[in-house]
């Protein structure tokens, strides 16, 4: 699996500092969740990580070797990244999409492979999108289309998948739907999942470790348990938490004073 790892990483953007990590090291086999109010670095985090945007200074390396030395063919095989704004995909149905998820591995003009029909299928198994294969993706709903896309994200057959805020535009029952989904890639598939959220008690819910940023700096990194205190909660976020008992499983939830 690939280890990623952030060394003394900044980022400026018109003469003001937005990201001073001194070091960071990801563990591509958990489920990490990255955490942090509005304009706090958590986008151009995963978009450093992924290769989207370039620092201003500091080094990033996966599996060793810097991340720029990677072409972009065995980047995406290595990384498999879904931007929070996703593109247009007019007039492609479902299994179309997902088949641009081959593209690291056969190319503009590689010759398709019966392999390669097996494993759009089962990234559509997996993520429960078989039924829509022939319909066009941009009429589906939120939470069918999201599904879509993390199926092209598992064709590409990358070990280490990387979303900005897959729940961002969907309803409640879609949003845990999704989480649930990644999890089950990450403990039953061995997928490795960094992902953007907002909300805490999805992230508590779902991640094995929590990395959260404030004003660009790392403000806390640890279990999703720890995290769950409302002095750290009131200082990561600028507003009163209060912890309470889940109504029907243990532990607690965070919610506004």
């Amino acid at each position: 699996m690939p280890m990623l790892e952030v060394e003394d990483i900044r980022v400026r953007r018109e003469g003001r500092e937005i990201l001073s990590l001194p070091r960071l090291t990801l563990d591509p086999r958990r489920f990490t969740v990255i955490l942090g109010h509005n304009g706090s670095g958590k986008s151009t985090l995963i978009n450093l990580l992924a290769r989207q945007i370039q620092a201003d200074a500091g080094a990033i390396t996966l599996q060793n070797r810097p991340l720029n030395d990677y072409s972009q063919r065995d980047l995406a095989r290595n990384i498999a990244f879904l931007p929070q704004n996703l593109p247009e995909v007019a007039g492609l149905n479902v299994r179309e999409l997902i088949r641009l998820g081959r593209f690291p591995w056969r190319g503009t003009f590689g010759r398709w492979r019966q392999e390669d029909g097996d494993i759009i299928d089962a990234a559509m198994a997996q993520t429960d999108v078989t039924r829509y294969a022939d319909h066009l993706t941009d009429q589906l709903s939120g939470g069918e289309r999201q599904r879509a896309w993390i199926a092209m994200l598992l064709a590409q057959q990358a070990p280490l998948l990387m979303l900005d805020e897959p729940t961002s535009a969907l309803d409640l029952s879609h949003q845990y739907e999704v989480m649930a989904l990644l999890r089950r890639l990450n403990l039953e598939h061995g997928r490795g999942v960094i992902v953007i959220l907002h909300d805490v008690n999805l992230a508590a819910r779902f991640a094995d470790r929590i990395v959260a940023l404030k004003q660009g700096r790392l403000a806390f990194d640890g279990a999703p348990q720890e995290l769950l205190s409302p002095t750290l909660l009131a200082e990561l976020y600028g507003i009163d938490i209060a912890l309470v008992d889940h109504p029907r499983q243990s532990g607690k939830i965070a919610v506004v004073a």
